[in-house]
């Protein structure tokens, strides 16, 4: 292959990717920061609410079914859990936080943000297809990469002059990071 052929190869995959790499950006970023202001969904009702509960020992996902549906709350339960005095229950559109021991606690009703929502989803492929299609645009994307690094021609910003120092050190930065902050 010559120099053509893969400028050829870099530019074409890069126009066929450029949604695709554009959508992973922001869905990572999205990810990245989704403890500060859960981009994926917004809350739509809090509700406050008072029960009884059990013990603690006979909290158990049978339990949290039943209370879910005697709340009113009709979508599946995702999970359950008592930690610090705490009962949570996840449902696909509602969380449940209540109070252990005075049984005081909300409801908090939301719906999935359009758009980004599916976005997010990039990042969390649960589908064969999916997986096969990122496999396929990771080996892409060193291609790309690749292809880009040839196509340069000899001079002072060549790869053999400066592009393979400025690779190595894209490599050593986040393995530095992983080990000190890690």
């Amino acid at each position: 292959m010559n120099k053509t052929t893969f400028r050829n190869l870099h530019r074409d995959l890069g126009y066929f990717y450029i949604g695709l790499i554009v959508s992973f950006a922001a869905s990572g970023l999205m990810m990245n920061h989704r403890q500060s202001w859960h981009p994926e969904k917004y809350t739509v009702e809090t509700k406050a609410i008072q029960v009884s509960l059990p013990e603690e020992s006979k909290i158990d996902e049978d339990f949290a079914k039943e209370l879910g549906k005697k709340l009113g709350i009709e979508d599946k339960m995702r999970r359950q859990m008592v930690r610090n005095g705490e009962f949570k229950i996840s449902f696909e559109n509602h969380d449940v936080e209540i109070d252990t021991k005075t049984g005081k606690g909300e409801i908090v009703a939301y719906i999935k943000t359009p758009i980004i929502s599916q976005m997010m989803k990039l990042h969390k492929g649960t589908s064969n297809f999916w997986i096969y299609y990122s496999d396929i645009f990771a080996l892409s994307l060193i291609i790309i990469a690749i292809s880009g690094t040839i196509m340069i021609k000899a001079g002072k910003f060549s790869w053999k002059n400066r592009g393979w120092k400025l690779a190595v050190a894209g490599v050593v930065f986040p393995l530095l990071f992983l080990f000190l902050f890690g």
